[in-house]
């Protein structure tokens, strides 16, 4: 059986997008630090990649990057990092990292886990993040029953908008069934959201308070709200009445409080409390849905503009879905109007990279490109996800361009009055829609918008940081064919260490007291060896690579790195310290190798594969021995020649 030097899980709401890039932005993270990972995934299809006990008990660390509930306590004994999904997407070497650093608490059961926010206390850290992933469970576990139910309601009006009702002319048996298929999957949607958001807190006897919870305020009109409300509370009474049987002996009593105690006495007192507090909850969900209706008449300008920027603000997270929420609820009241508009709104984002990139191919990477062009699929069937890396890359700049081209969809759709009868499957859905070529004809136009203002970001950012091959010939915001343009390195290259260490660049039996003195005089060496002209500006941007995260490995090595313009061209630099000190490393131990890389500002990313070479190197232990031992420049130069 392969071992594995970290296990993870990843899981979202929707359980086909982030759960999926956050798997492979992990996996590449892990083999470029030179790490083995296996991540398992909670997507739609169920779990896949399980992981066994042997292979957590073999990793030396554990990363979730998930939104939905991944049983963490199996984990137990490790050093555990949990976030939402959306940071194993954007900051996968960062979780890595902490997974591996001796800094990270071992996880226990009930216990706080490390989530490298950084913003708020341990406690705190915990309450919000079991707060929001208990709620992205239940989200989850409710959308299929939303979209298998609305989309068969819809089929139904194939037939025509009365087709169900037995006393229409339209009437058809066939479309009969059909709509009460679907009406009455579509009405499991507020019990299953109740269920599973108290099954992630407070596990099975959680379920069925939950669910119970959940029915009773769907019958009793609570809606969403009510479920939601329904879903922690049968969490809370469920958690309480545990600690209050906790004297009763687990041996003898077990099959009792599982069976008998739990469900029978939370279902009485959350049902109770539900009961009671359904007049106000339903109350408060007639208002908002009055308020939201009313805009469509009154202001479906305004409409459009809240909904854009609410559906292209996460895309896909908390915010996203509950502008679709929002529509789902309002669409099994027999609205289609609100619908379309959200719809419209999910569908733009992903649409507007590809035209992103077919605009200004030269501004963006290869791989970027290919994804723009996948988009356009992805967009199409309403998968809103596959916009995340665009709008990660730059966000300050591209997520408020997104959310101006989903707002001109949407208002654009709420002006004409298009109507969307189901809640899922973007442009498979459009013999259903009642003005099909004006609705995809104003989602393009948002997306275009989109794209233009996206291509502009991305031809801005890569005057300043040059880094991308020539694309294809169309190019709208592009400079011209061959006038100064650099090209990236190609993928065939090989990114040998020998390439850029000379003997001179290496130094035996540096003594330095810590780590701001090491780093000094790897500054003032580059200077002295001709490689760089400011030492001082070369120590400051070491510092500032620092800062972002320590650059201390494992097995006593450092591998910190400088780009500045004071840079004069790609180096290697190797000290062997006579005392080791201390550096804020992965293992907790002191350093006694630096392996230093120079950058210039102009550098083409190649750097990062060195980087990625020597982090592997740093995997074996034959040559981690054989470097240790090294004790002349040309022996470490003859090792990394080799490598």
């Amino acid at each position: 059986m392969a071992q594995y030097d970290l296990v993870g899980a990843t899981g979202c709401a929707t359980g086909v997008a982030h759960t999926f890039m956050a798997e492979e932005a992990l996996e590449k993270a892990a083999q470029k630090l030179g790490y083995k990972i296996k991540i398992e995934t909670h997507g739609q299809t169920g779990v896949e990649h399980e992981l066994t006990p042997e292979e957590i008990k073999a990793a030396k660390g554990v990363v979730i990057a998930s939104d939905v509930d991944v049983d963490p306590d199996r984990f137990a004994g490790k050093r555990v990092v949990i976030v939402p999904v959306a940071k194993g997407i954007k900051e996968p070497e960062t979780l890595i990292r902490e997974a591996l650093s001796s800094e990270t608490p071992i996880y226990k059961p009930g216990q706080t886990a490390k989530s490298s926010t950084g913003k708020s206390s341990a406690g705190a850290e915990k309450l919000g993040t079991k707060i929001y992933t208990s709620l992205m469970n239940g989200v989850s576990h409710m959308l299929p029953f939303v979209v298998a139910g609305g989309v068969l309601i819809a089929v139904s009006f194939f037939w025509g908008i009365y087709s169900a009702d037995p006393k229409s002319s339209q009437y058809n048996q066939f479309a009969y069934m059909l709509n009460t298929i679907g009406s009455t999957t579509m009405g499991l949607m507020v019990p299953v959201l109740g269920a599973f958001i108290a099954e992630a807190l407070a596990k099975r006897s959680g379920l069925v308070v939950g669910f119970a919870a959940g029915m009773i305020t769907s019958v009793g009109g609570g809606g969403f709200l009510g479920a939601i409300i329904g879903g922690y509370l049968a969490a809370v009474v469920v958690l309480l009445l545990q600690k209050l049987m906790k004297p009763l002996p687990d041996k003898e009593f077990r099959g009792l409080k599982s069976i008998f105690l739990l469900p029978v006495l939370g279902v009485f007192i959350t049902g109770a409390i539900m009961f009671w507090l359904n007049g106000p909850i339903k109350a408060i969900n007639t208002g908002m849905m009055s308020w939201l209706k009313g805009f469509e008449n009154s202001s479906p300008i305004l409409l459009g503009i809240i909904i854009g920027v609410m559906c292209a603000s996460d895309f896909g997270g908390p915010i996203n879905k509950a502008a679709y929420v929002t529509g789902t609820a309002l669409l099994a009241q027999g609205n289609y109007y609100f619908m379309a508009g959200v719809s419209a709104a999910c569908i733009a984002p992903p649409l507007a990279t590809g035209f992103a990139v077919l605009l200004n191919k030269k501004a963006y990477s290869k791989n970027e490109r290919t994804a723009g062009y996948v988009n356009f699929l992805l967009g199409s069937t309403h998968i809103t996800e596959g916009a995340i890396p665009f709008a990660a890359k730059h966000p300050l700049w591209n997520i408020p361009a997104f959310m101006v081209g989903s707002a001109i969809a949407a208002a654009l759709t709420y002006v004409s009055r298009i109507q969307v009868p189901a809640p899922h499957g973007g442009f498979i859905i459009l013999p259903l829609v009642n003005k099909p070529f004006l609705w995809v004809l104003w989602i393009v136009v948002g997306a275009l918008v989109s794209g233009v203002l996206l291509a502009l970001i991305a031809g801005r950012f890569a005057k300043t940081e040059p880094q991308f091959e020539d694309g294809p010939d169309i190019d709208v915001f592009g400079e011209e064919e061959n006038v100064n343009k650099p090209v990236a390195e190609k993928e065939t290259t090989d990114y040998n260490l020998k390439d850029i260490l000379d003997t001179q660049n290496i130094k035996i039996n540096v003594d330095v007291p810590d780590k701001d003195s090491a780093l000094k005089y790897l500054a003032n060496f580059a200077v002295k060896n001709g490689l760089a002209s400011d030492s001082e500006e070369v120590y400051d941007k070491y510092l500032a690579r620092e800062k972002e995260s320590s650059t201390g490995m494992t097995d006593g090595f450092a591998i910190p790195h400088a780009q500045s313009a004071a840079i004069k061209q790609s180096a290697m630099l190797v000290l062997k310290l006579k005392n080791p000190i201390d550096w804020n490393s992965l293992d907790g131990q002191k350093i006694d190798t630096v392996i230093s890389f120079l950058i210039p500002a102009k550098d083409s990313k190649t750097h990062l594969q060195y980087l990625s070479n020597t982090a592997k190197l740093l995997t074996h232990k034959d040559f981690i021995e054989k470097l240790k031992e090294a004790k002349t420049p040309e022996e470490i130069k003859k090792l990394f020649d080799g490598e």
